[in-house]
């Protein structure tokens, strides 16, 4: 396996490193790819004013492509996974502040007949359960067939025939449950109000306007378009497998974004800087309720199509995380004062320990010269 070392973005001068040279995140980077046996793993950290000197900065280690040896890097694109549902929380939030659908009305109103049968009742699940994860739907994903998912790579899948098949499983234990279930319905929702497939419609009033020029919709298209990090996983006979060609029908609207870390930037600093949602709707998404740890990790709280994770220097990042089946995980946050990092792995960390890792290449990242604030005994 070929091996970058973790580099800073800006080349620092000669000895007194201006920059810094933000050698623990690296560290922590490579930690993943060496001991965690991640492909490879990247980050890059954004301060509040990019233009400013030393404001934006990179740790990557690993590699992009195992077959050709090329290094990991932080402009590549890749598959985002659930960081795709903040997106689509965003316009339903949208629609919500132009009076188009209320967060509090049940999703029959908009959707008649959808959620039905099986003690499922559309009446009674409102839009904002849907988006908080708190609508008592179960995870299409769960389903036994399910298991191999690799066998299902090509396979398209329409959202009703997801929606339905999810309606055929038992009732979630826990009040809490991710469903990426939740978010294919909220996208019929939105196509429902708008006229307009969800795609489209996240297009027109994020994608486009923000300049994500790197971000898309890969349809039926199985292929990542344009320069990409490939993306790995362990078969049924436990051997790693290329898993970059993938038909995401199944993630729609919950998971099938393409994108880049500095797209997921740009998209998550202009969400927290209140360029997509009015004041109101922005604090509508930040209310949160507790997670399920065995769904996200101790400590998570999601709010609607948020998550906020506390870290060790003090208060809390903001943002999403995004795994999918062949091999790429995300994640892109904000933390106090502005700071943003945006994560790419290309193999989903294997053991609880990886993920961990993971999480606190995270922390690292946002809390790199941050004093820990201590709270009184």
């Amino acid at each position: 396996m070929a091996g970058a070392p973790a580099a800073t973005a800006l080349t620092p001068a000669p000895e007194r490193h201006p920059c810094g040279t933000h050698a623990e995140l690296g560290r922590s980077v490579r930690h993943l790819v060496t001991h965690d046996r991640i492909a490879g793993a990247s980050v890059l950290v954004t301060e509040p004013g990019t233009s400013a000197p030393c404001a934006r900065w990179t740790a990557t280690y690993g590699t992009a492509d195992l077959r050709t040896g090329r290094a990991m890097n932080t402009t590549d694109r890749l598959r985002v996974g659930s960081v795709t549902k903040t997106f689509t929380a965003t316009v339903v939030l949208q629609l919500a502040a132009e009076r188009r659908l209320s967060l509090d009305a049940p999703v029959e109103r908009y959707l008649p007949g959808l959620i039905r049968g099986h003690g499922y009742d559309g009446r009674r699940i409102t839009v904002r359960r849907l988006l908080r994860h708190t609508s008592g739907l179960p995870d299409y994903l769960d389903a036994p067939e399910w298991e191999h998912i690799d066998r299902l790579r090509y396979r398209h899948f329409e959202p009703r025939e997801l929606v339905a098949a999810a309606l055929r499983l038992p009732h979630p234990p826990k009040t809490w449950h991710y469903a990426t279930t939740n978010y294919v319905v909220a996208g019929l929702l939105i196509h429902a109000v708008t006229g307009h497939t969800p795609e489209a419609e996240i297009s027109r009033r994020v994608i486009r306007p923000l300049r994500m020029h790197d971000t898309y919709w890969p349809g039926d298209d199985a292929r990542l378009r344009g320069p990409h990090s490939h993306s790995y996983f362990t078969d049924d006979g436990g051997r790693r497998v290329d898993g970059t060609a993938w038909n995401m029908s199944f993630g729609g609207v919950g998971g099938a974004l393409v994108s880049t870390q500095a797209d997921l930037t740009r998209f998550m600093t202009a969400l927290w800087d209140g360029r997509l949602l009015p004041a109101a709707q922005l604090a509508e998404m930040r209310r949160t309720v507790a997670a399920d740890p065995d769904r996200l990790w101790p400590g998570a709280r999601y709010g609607l199509g948020l998550i906020s994770s506390p870290l060790t220097c003090g208060g809390t990042w903001w943002g999403h995380a995004g795994t999918v089946p062949g091999g790429h995980r995300s994640l892109v946050a904000v933390g106090p004062g502005g700071r943003s990092v945006a994560v790419a792995l290309n193999e989903v960390p294997a053991t609880l320990r990886a993920e961990q890792d993971f999480q606190d290449t995270v922390d690292r990242a946002l809390c790199e010269g941050r004093r820990a604030e201590r709270t009184p005994e």
